[in-house]
């Protein structure tokens, strides 16, 4: 064999070699895990510069639950979520108090500092609150305070009004979790807040009823007369069509991009609480659903990048 044939050989050898490092680099660049997430996929959408994660959570065992909470999910930290920005091409967050810790917002406190002036904070809230705890959360980067009817463990629903006239001054909102039953049941209050209503999950209104829920209605009005807003998150929690289109909860997403596009900000809901272990949603898959909701690329950089800007003080 001749001394030219070898070097073609081993050419082709070192180069076959090299084609397998950089489609194993490549695969490594594309496909990431991350904890309390399916899938290792980025999403098919790209990511805007400055685009915002509007809710997700952080848990940790070293702060106690809660003696009311039903919602015990395991740690997902800090470092944890980073990952899911890394995979998703998100940069800002906005850290929600779980009703795992109840009105004891140290976790979330000590989650913003970590993060930086790239988060913002909800937390939870009851009367007994006083102007100076409350300029210190202004200067942690909190803005809102969550009411919520759907699980034990926050402040009581009858301290929302009294805590919204205590942080109207200082620009916050009320953020509600809630479903769209027991928003008829509080919209009068909901109407006279001196602060806007920020609705967890599109208002958590059922299916299939969807947009055709009365409670809709009541959101719209809310956004037309008082300045409210709409969380895009948890199309899986209450899906019956599910992954990956979650068709039922798509279509009350786009009757919220027609109304009030302006009035929308986008969440992961990350580590998905609700969800078991073993069947939390692809976050990659809840990324692109947005771009199916808001095809328009003008509009969904204004739910993604310049709503959440506004809402929350970016």
């Amino acid at each position: 064999m001749s001394r030219s044939h070898n070097r073609r050989t081993s050419l082709k050898l070192l180069a076959g070699a090299a084609a397998g490092i950089a489609a194993v680099q490549s695969g490594s660049a594309a496909s990431q895990e991350v904890p309390w997430s399916s899938g290792t996929e980025k999403p098919r959408t790209k990511a805007p510069a400055n685009a915002t994660d509007c809710h997700h959570h952080i848990y940790d065992h070293r702060f106690p639950a809660s003696p009311t909470a039903t919602l015990l999910p395991p740690d997902a930290s800090v470092a944890d979520y980073r990952k899911l920005q890394e995979r998703l091409g998100t940069r800002r967050n906005v850290v929600v108090q779980p009703s795992t810790y109840g009105t004891d917002n140290r976790l979330l406190i000590e989650s913003l500092a970590q993060f930086g002036p790239t988060a913002r904070g909800i937390v939870m809230l009851d009367r007994s609150v006083g102007s100076d705890e409350l300029k210190r959360l202004n200067d942690k980067g909190v803005r809102g305070v969550r009411f919520g009817t759907r699980l034990p463990g926050g402040a009581p629903m009858d301290d929302m009004e009294p805590v919204a006239r205590k942080i109207a001054d200082l620009g916050w909102h009320i953020q509600l979790v809630s479903d769209g039953d027991r928003i008829l049941e509080w919209k009068d209050v909901l109407g006279r807040l001196p602060t806007p209503v920020v609705f967890d999950h599109m208002g958590h209104l059922p299916e299939p009823e969807g947009a055709q829920h009365p409670a809709f209605r009541v959101i719209a009005d809310l956004i037309e007369r008082r300045g409210a807003w709409v969380k895009l998150t948890g199309a899986y929690i209450l899906s019956k069509v599910g992954p990956p289109t979650y068709a039922d909860r798509s279509e009350l997403a786009k009757a919220y991009v027609k109304l009030a596009p302006e009035r929308l900000v986008w969440g992961s809901d990350w580590p998905h609480p609700t969800s078991k272990a073993d069947a939390k949603p692809d976050d990659a898959v809840l990324f692109d659903l947005v771009s199916d909701w808001a095809p328009d690329e003008t509009v969904r950089n204004r739910i993604l990048v310049d709503n959440p800007a506004k809402l929350y003080g970016f």
